[in-house]
């Protein structure tokens, strides 16, 4: 039958059996949970595209609209995950999904080496992996992933404008707007910013952003000032090396 694709599901080794993202103050909630699910998401998503199509499906939509995600999603939730953290792990693996293939940090294993890993595969190397001081999560192996500590979504904003991908009012615009949201807002406007900033070339700490969807309605204030101050604390260190290489420039052609 044309058109119907085929999804060869796979277990998530080393799926949790509860825990999740905990309402805790800071950023010193523990990350093993999502940093397993969202690089499980991102290893099944670039190695099977019928996956990537069944969570790319429920982009923007509520949880009672989305069948064909449950498969994927529910075995990870939390016990007793309330409706905001259920809904920031499918938001999530849908805008993982929606990327280009491309895009992901996760090397795609297949069926084989997944097999040969004994049932835990790339995801216990990202679980078993150390944490800084902050609980910045686990490194995944990937180049882009390892230069991400605590990549809060401002920094994210912040290195799409040093990187020439999004003029700089439109980042902050972006920010700002996503930072005045209510819960059902950040969840219509988060997917098409995240989507412009990997358009930009910017990584995305995915996360660190499922556990700050997650307690938005609670600790959405303090999420939204760490965003703001990352991205303004990472322009202005963008603009000191701007400015550095500059004066490094024109001594060089000084001493010429």
């Amino acid at each position: 039958m044309s058109g119907v694709v085929t999804v060869v599901e796979q277990e998530p080794p080393g799926t949790p059996a509860g825990g999740g993202v905990p309402a805790q103050r800071g950023s010193r909630r523990p990350r093993r949970p999502e940093a397993a699910f969202t690089a499980w998401v991102e290893q099944r998503c670039a190695a099977d595209p019928g996956v990537r199509s069944a969570l790319r499906r429920g982009a923007g939509k509520g949880l009672d609209r989305v069948p064909s995600m449950h498969r994927f999603v529910a075995r990870w939730l939390p016990d007793g995950a309330g409706d905001d953290v259920q809904r920031a792990y499918y938001t999530v693996a849908a805008m993982i999904a929606a990327q280009r293939r491309s895009q992901y940090t996760v090397p795609a294993s297949t069926e084989g080496e997944a097999e040969a890993a004994g049932a835990d595969g790339a995801v216990r190397d990202a679980e078993d992996a150390p944490q800084d001081a902050a609980g910045a999560g686990p490194d995944d192996g990937a180049p882009e992933a390892r230069r991400l500590s605590r990549q809060s979504l401002g920094r994210s904003f912040a290195q799409a404008v040093a990187s020439e991908g999004m003029r700089e009012s439109s980042a902050e615009t972006r920010l700002n707007l996503l930072s005045r949201q209510s819960v059902d807002g950040l969840h219509r406007h988060l997917p098409g910013a995240v989507r412009q900033l990997r358009e930009a070339g910017a990584p995305v700490d995915w996360a660190q952003l499922l556990g700050d969807l997650a307690g938005w309605r609670q600790y959405g204030g303090e999420v939204k000032r760490r965003w703001l101050q990352d991205f303004y604390r990472e322009r202005h260190r963008s603009g000191v090396r701007a400015a550095r290489e500059a004066d490094d420039a024109e001594s060089a052609g000084d001493d010429k």
